[in-house]
Formats: structure tokens, sequence, C-alpha cells
């Protein structure tokens, strides 16, 4: 059994985060003589820290997970070495503890802090972050008894001071722990950055320069600016940032002195990183820009990163969202080396995010994490944010709604054990979600109506064809990875017009639980050259960053008709050729399925309709009669009907409750207009659902008036209140009688001469279609 180990420090997980747990491999708590639970002293480069130890099973036996507090406190960083030993930890009879800045609390406060610190060892001038309900607050322990290393017990006298104290540890503002997921992009920081910092012998001995500088770029909210103030936070360094418009000035040289007084400064204070937010705003293409300040704060930037002098010591770290606006000698090497790109997080990302955005909150057991990962599709780390902190308002209202007997907001604290029913459930993330929307979709965002598969009467084998290409890539990837095949990238709906293609399209966007950008033909036209392609491109732009998408071009054939036949200016054509390169080109359209609906398949343009650009050409028909039945049967879900006595007497055979009978009437009814109505589409058919239903009305209207004018002779109050109450109380059914007014009124949209053409349309496509 040795005394002491030395271990390689990791990252902690999210869930010790501030409690002062060092996880450790269970072979190494045996080496060291200790068990789950007792305390461990964890020696760093420039003080110790004593930690309650845990057993990790994840880990090798020269490692050790302890958080950016500890790591701060004891002056390492991940990768380096710390030494492990047993610590003797006595029973505390007395801790005095500090705020770093005023707070006001009451004894209920202190009962809690006492409760959080249970069992957990602490040491004279620690800094102790206790969460809360909006975030967390940093105590200072100023006094213990006795003046050894000790743990809080039940029988331990906590007492908080109401004036603050200057903090005396420099712990990290923002850690590695702070940012969820980005693995990878931390591992290539740490590479360019922290190596030549701490060990500058190791590019001496290679015989190279270690790298001036990283451009981070990536749409806004994906953790830029919080991955460079963590890496300043664990490296110690000095840190200077530079938000792009506040350096500008109106008067000549101004702006470009305060950029070198920056650089001087970060030079003096070395180590350092010098952190440019919205590097595009001051560093634009120089051809492009019409400003001589611009051009000048360019030149002055290019001049310092080349004029560098502690290579090494300093970095400089440019963020943005738009890195092909820069000027390209800003991106060669030896200024920004490393360009990082950082995308939107994918589902595992967005969980451990969202662990650190509810790591200080009150969940309920009905709360998972990972259900709402999977729910938040394009949402980005602040989205994400976002979401967390509007679930927990919608807690608070519902909390103070349900409590407004017991709290007075006016006047004294929230009772303790009122306060503890406080939590955050399942509900209130679903219902934040209406609120807080990806940021990527907003400018594309559309709120598509709730359609679900049954829903839609009929088109079995539509539905069959959108599930295999849409839902199952969607949802079991796995089994088109193993079998080696590329899911469809593209489907074309078309068919009569009314047939159900738009409503299919809402389906699918429902059930498969992917984000939804529809566009409508038209729209994406403009009268300037070169707008409508640009559209097309931002449209799959963003597809791809909030992968997995469904893009549903609407009336696909206002917008990409067969080329060569256009008597416009040639718009339709470009538009043509950027929707083939984006579709089928370079660049690959993963997880992204693109949707069109159209009544003019015979004029799309035949290169849009190979395989790899539409793969499935999908025939919607028009409804034959049982497709007719339940299509009806959808619409008259919630009309009041009165049977024909064969339907009544069918019911009453059938059925014993009034639902069955009620069901079975329409089923009836449904049954004997379906005979009626060949010709009609799924349109038709709510139309005259709808008619007849008005007709109804209208007869009851005629009647409530006629009573209305025998009673009230003239007074206009009296009619209006008769009418009302009339109307609202009738208790009225569609007769079969209405449906046949209707069907008078509503004729079918299409003859057989129609169905025939488009019959003929389907077969004469230059390949199988799905019908």
């Amino acid at each position: 059994m040795s005394s002491e180990l030395k271990l390689k420090v990791l990252e902690a997980r999210q869930r010790d985060v501030g409690r002062k747990i060092g996880r450790i491999s269970e072979d190494s708590m045996r080496k060291i003589g200790i068990e789950t639970g007792d305390y461990i002293e964890v020696k760093g480069n420039s003080n110790s820290s004593l930690l309650q130890a845990m057993p990790a099973y994840d880990l090798s036996n020269g490692e050790i997970r302890i958080d950016g507090y500890v790591r701060s406190a004891i002056g390492v960083s991940i990768g380096d070495e710390v030494s492990v030993k047993k610590a003797k930890v006595d029973e505390a009879k007395k801790i005095i503890l500090a705020p770093t800045e005023p707070i006001r609390f009451d004894q209920s406060f202190v009962d809690y802090v006492k409760d959080y610190l249970l069992y957990k060892p602490l040491s004279k001038g620690e800094v102790i972050p206790i969460p809360i309900y909006t975030g967390q607050i940093e105590l200072i322990v100023t006094s213990t008894s006795p003046s050894n290393n000790v743990y809080v017990s039940s029988n331990t006298e906590i007492e908080i001071k109401e004036e603050p104290v200057k903090e005396v540890s420099n712990y990290p503002k923002v850690s590695w722990e702070d940012i969820g997921d980005l693995e990878d992009v931390k591992e290539k920081i740490r590479e360019i950055v922290e190596l030549p910092m701490k060990h500058p012998e190791l590019f001496q001995r290679l015989g190279i320069e270690p790298p001036k500088g990283i451009l981070l770029f990536g749409p806004p909210g994906v953790g830029k600016t919080l991955l460079a103030r963590a890496l300043a936070s664990e490296i110690g360094a000095s840190f200077y940032t530079i938000n792009g418009p506040e350096i500008m000035s109106k008067f000549y040289g101004e702006s470009e002195q305060r950029l070198r007084e920056i650089f001087e400064e970060a030079e003096k204070n070395s180590p350092s990183i010098v952190f440019i937010d919205e590097l595009d705003a001051i560093a634009p293409k120089r051809e492009e820009t019409t400003g001589e300040v611009e051009k000048r704060v360019v030149a002055q930037l290019l001049t310092l990163m080349d004029g560098i002098k502690g290579r090494g010591k300093i970095v400089v770290i440019g963020a943005t969202n738009r890195p092909d606006a820069l000027d390209p000698a800003l991106r060669r090497p030896g200024r920004f080396d490393r360009e990082i790109e950082i995308r939107p997080p994918d589902t595992k990302a967005r969980k451990e995010i969202l662990q650190v955005h509810t790591r200080n909150m009150p969940l309920s057991d009905d709360v998972n994490l990972d259900a709402i990962a999977e729910m938040t599709n394009g949402y980005t780390g602040a989205d994400l944010a976002a979401l967390a902190k509007e679930a927990a308002m919608s807690a608070l209202r519902k909390f103070l709604k349900d409590n407004t007997g017991k709290i007075n907001l006016d006047i004294g604290q929230i009772p303790p054990e009122t306060l503890k029913e406080l939590k955050v459930n399942m509900d209130d993330f679903t219902e934040a979600m209406k609120t807080v929307q990806p940021t990527l979709l907003r400018e594309v965002y559309v709120e598509v109506p709730t359609v679900h598969w049954t829903d839609i009467g009929g088109l079995d084998l539509v539905k069959q064809q959108l599930r295999e290409a849409v839902e199952w890539p969607m949802r079991y990837p796995g089994i088109f990875e193993k079998t080696g095949i590329r899911p469809p990238k593209g489907i074309l709906l078309f068919g009569p017009p009314g047939t159900g293609k738009t409503m299919l399209a809402k389906a699918v966007a429902t059930e498969s639980g992917a984000n939804f950008i529809a566009v409508k033909g038209p729209e994406v036209l403009s009268k300037w050259v070169g707008e409508s392609e640009k559209a097309i491109r931002e449209i799959f732009k963003r597809a791809r960053q909030t992968a997995p998408t469904i893009i549903f071009f609407d009336e696909i054939d206002a917008i990409a008709p067969m080329r060569g036949f256009s008597h416009d200016s040639g718009v339709t054509e470009r538009i043509v050729n950027q929707m083939l390169a984006e579709m089928d080109g370079i660049t690959p359209l993963s997880k992204v399925v693109v949707i069109a609906a159209t009544n003019r398949p015979d004029i799309l343009d035949p290169a849009l309709l190979r395989p790899g650009r539409f793969d499935r050409l999908i025939y919607v028909p028009p409804p034959d009669k049982e497709a007719r039945k339940e299509i009806l049967m959808i619409h008259m879900r919630g009309v009041p009907i009165e049977g024909t006595q064969q339907c009544i007497n069918l019911a009453l055979n059938e059925c014993k409750d009034e639902k069955c009978k009620d069901e079975k009437i329409k089923y009836c009814m449904a049954d004997i207009l379906s005979d009626k109505t060949e010709g009609y589409t799924g349109a038709d058919l709510e139309a005259l659902v709808r008619e007849a239903t008005m007709i109804m009305l209208r007869k009851l209207s005629n009647e409530c008036n006629n009573k209305a004018m025998a009673e009230c002779k003239g007074n206009n109050t009296c009619y209006d209140n008769f009418m009302r109450n009339c109307m609202n109380n009738l208790n009225a059914k569609v007769t079969m009688q209405d449906f046949e007014d209707a069907l008078k009124v509503v004729t079918p949209s299409l003859s057989k001469a129609d169905i025939q053409r488009y019959e003929r349309m389907a077969s004469e496509l230059k390949r199988s279609v799905a019908v």
C-alpha cells in the first residue's frame, strides 16, 4: 500500500461540479488505503485542497477527475499531475463563512448552507460555491474550530457574516465544466495555447514556433466567447477583450492606437490572451469595404500579429460567425494559424449543455434531459440556456399562482417549507419550448400545425413511402449504416390539387420530430440578380446547421420549371442550377430531406427528377371509395350528425353505449356519402361537411329569427339577446338532407378526364413512380 500517488488531472463530470469530490479508480483507492467517502488531500503546483473520494469506473489507475474550482485553487490544469494521499480530517465544532458580495439572508439560508455542506471537508481561506435557484453564491471560509482540516457534521455550528470579505482565492468564473461537450475543440485549443505557455521547451526542442492565433467560427450562440473565457481562467493567463466596434473612432489614427495599446499591455502582462469578438466588424475584406478606417485597422492588426515578440506567451483568439467576410491576409499561417469550426450541438452535446444549466436547478423526478435533448434539434448552447431559464420562470409562475394564500411577496421572506415545494418539471420545459425557438431557424421558422397520420384519410401506401424515406433514416440511422445504403435525399409529391400533398408534408414534420422549413415557391423570387439563388443557398445552409431538417417546397413548379423554355430574365434557370448543386453537389446533404409538392410535374426540369435529387416520385391520387369514407369520418369527428333510419337501426343493433352508437351512425353516413362523391378530392370532402353544417345552421338561424321577431316586436335589444340565447342553446344535428343540399353546392373538382390525365402523366415520367 502506497501512502501517496501521482495522478493525471481530468475534467470533472457535471454532477460533481462544486461538490468537493475527487473521482479516482477503485484500484487507486486501495493503493492509498481509502474507501468511498473518505477524505483525500490533493496537492498541485501552488496549493493543496481537501476532497471527498468517490469511485469512477471509467478511469484508468493513473487519473483523477476534479472540477475547475479545485484545479484553480491548487494551480493545475487538465493534463497536469497532482499528488493524492489520505487526509486526516476532524469534525468541526464551528465554522464561520462570509460572502464575497453583499447578500440578504435569514436563518433558513444558514440551514440550507449547512445541509449542502454536510460531510464536506473544508479549510480556512477556501471559496465555496453555494448553488441557489438563480445561479450560485460564493462563501469564503474565514474561520474553523478546530483550526486544522475539518468536515461539517450535524453537530457543527455554522455562522454566516453579513459583512462581505474580499475574495482570497482566484477560482475561475468560467471553467471547462461550464461548457457542455465540445471535447474535440477543447483538446485542440489546449494543444495550441496551453502547451506553448506552460512547456515552451517542447517547441524549442522541435525547432518550431508555436501558433500565434486561433480563429473560432460558427453560428451565433454555440460558445465561441465562452471557450475563450474558460481558456483564460484555466491557464491563469491575463485576458484582454476587444469588442470589434468599440475601438473604432472617427478621429484619424485613434482606432489603430487603441489596438496598439491593448497589444502592448498584453506583452507586459504575458502570458496573455487577446480575444477579438466579432472580428468581421473590424477586419472586413479591404477590397469590399469603402471606409478608410476599416482598411487602416486591418493593416494595423496584420502588423501587430506579425510583430508579436513573445511567441507562445501571447495568443490572439478571434471569433466570428462570418469567416468568409474576413480579410484573406488574416487567415494565412503566421497570423490566425488555426481555424476551428464550432458546429451546433448534437443530441449528446445538448444533454451535456442542459446538465450545465440545470446544475443548480431543483428538478422534479419526471424531468428527462435525454428526451429534451432529442426534442431540441437546431438549438444552440445559448438557446438551451434560455430554455432552462424560461422553464424555471414557468415553474415560478405556477408556484406563485398555486400558493397565492401562503405567499406575500411585499412583506417578509417566503417560508422555507413552502420554498422547498418549488421545482421545475417536464411540463415547464415543454411550455418553454413554445417560447424559445432555435436561433438558427428564427428567420425561416414556420409554426407547423400539428398534423398526425391519423388526420389523413386513405393514402396508406403514400404514408408508408414517406415513413420509409423520412422517419426511418432519422429514427433508425444504425440500420442504414449497417446495410450500406444512402437514405433518399428528396421526395416529390405530385397529383391533382386538393389531394393532401401539403398535409402529408405537415404530418411528416410532426411525426418525425425534425425541424421544418417551409418554402413557398414564389417567395424566393427576386428582381435583383443573384438574390434568388442566395435565398436557396441560405435555406440549405440553415438546414445543414440544424439537421435533422425537412425542407418543404410548396408549388415547386413556380421556381424550378424546365430550363430553356422560360420567358423570364433567366432567374428560374439559375434557381434550378442552384437547387441541383445543393441537392447533389460537392457539399454533402446529411440528415436533410427535401420534400416538394406540385400538380404540374410535367413542367419540372428533368435534371431534378433523377436519382440523387428527388429519389422518390410519389403520385398522390384522388381518394377512392374507402379513402373518401375515412376522410369524411375525420371531418365529421366533432360534428353532431343525425343518421338516416337505416343508420340508426344499424347502431341500435350493434351498440349499447351512446359513444358507440354515435360512431356507428357517422360510419354509416360516411359510407352512404362516399358512393355519392365520385371525383371529390380530400379538400372537396372537407368543404362538403363544412357546407352541410352551414346549411343546418342557416335553417336554425331562420327559425330563431322568426321566433325573435314574434317575441320582441321590433325591440332591438330584446331581439339581439333572444337570438344569442337561441343560437347558443340549440341542440341541432346535421341531417342527410343537409348533405344532399350541400352536394348541389360543392361539386367535384376532378372529372374522369382530369384523373386520366394525371395517371397518364405519372406513367409518362421516365422512371418508376411510387403509387
